[in-house]
């Protein structure tokens, strides 16, 4: 096959994404993304080095573009974090089958380090330091990626919340009317309450601290 005259990053990231959002995370391979770009496989090594700069690559498109929080805000640490994490999710729910890559890639690309440090830094003006710190982070990261992919796996509106809502309702009563009351929960809404769970029980852990 011919080798494409300019081949940028971003056009190799493209076409890892186009894989990954088409065929799952496990189809992304040096030859499948060779192949979306209308390549041989050794041609694509010219550029990049292997299925792990791959991965980077398309954690940082993915990433890069986050808006991070002003430093001089007035607004409240976790008003400041809630904001920070819904773009985080805004950005990873375009793409959701790149979530585990968003884990295993975190130290790789610069918008990743970029909000990670935003995110530590106002957790630091909420009042948590050391293994307080890592706990707070540690779970609002965990919570954004797994919510992603369970909205993804396991939505809402999907037919597994459909087929509890029409449960034996003598033998599953709470699972029949949380699954019939949950199909009215729209993905934005389900994310953003359970995120204000969250955030006040960090704020009532560190006034405890």
């Amino acid at each position: 096959m011919p080798r494409p005259r300019s081949l940028t990053p971003s056009a190799i990231a493209s076409a890892a994404l186009t894989v990954i959002d088409r065929e799952g995370l496990d189809a992304l391979t040096m030859r499948s993304v060779a192949s979306a770009l209308g390549m041989g496989t050794m041609s694509l090594y010219r550029y990049v080095e292997g299925r792990e700069a791959l991965e980077s690559l398309v954690v940082d498109t993915v990433m890069r573009d986050i808006e991070l929080p002003a430093p001089s805000s007035s607004a409240r640490w976790t008003t400041r974090v809630m904001g920070l994490m819904t773009r985080v999710r805004e950005a990873v729910v375009q793409h959701p089958a790149v979530a585990p890559l968003l884990l295993t890639r975190r130290h790789s690309t610069e918008g990743t380090l970029a909000w990670g440090e935003a995110l530590l830094g106002l957790l630091t003006e909420g009042g948590f330091d050391g293994s307080a710190r890592v706990i707070a982070f540690r779970t609002l990261v965990s919570y954004v990626f797994g919510a992603v992919q369970l909205s993804h796996l396991g939505s809402l509106s999907g037919d597994g919340t459909a087929a509890l809502a029409e449960l034996d309702a003598s033998t599953y009563p709470l699972l029949r009317e949380t699954a019939q009351r949950a199909r009215r929960i729209t993905p934005e809404e389900e994310f953003r309450r359970s995120l204000e769970v969250i955030l006040r029980g960090l704020e009532e852990a560190v006034a405890r601290r």
